[in-house]
């Protein structure tokens, strides 16, 4: 199912910042920078990912999901949620 995310914004700008959170973890390695530094940025990273796929999950259970119950079509969606978990959570 495709729709405008309600909380579209606030992960694009979670992206964003993300985004050049790793172009300043990039140019660290390029400076040749410690690695113990470089590794707690890429934590860091990692984080802010995590809380971001977090929102999405949250919005995809409340509203996706919610959405293809309502139309009957909640066998593929779970399917489609949890295969997307599984990449995940790999």
């Amino acid at each position: 199912m495709e729709h405008r995310h309600s909380n579209q914004k606030q992960v694009i700008n979670r992206l964003s910042r993300i985004e050049g959170h790793v172009r300043s973890v990039k140019k660290m390695v390029n400076d040749d920078r410690d690695c113990s530094e470089v590794l707690l940025q890429i934590a860091a990273i990692r984080k802010a990912l995590d809380s971001t796929a977090k929102i999405i999950f949250s919005e995809h259970l409340q509203h996706c999901l919610v959405h293809a119950i309502r139309e009957e079509e909640s066998e593929q969606a779970l399917h489609d949620f949890q295969k997307a978990l599984d990449h995940y959570i790999r």
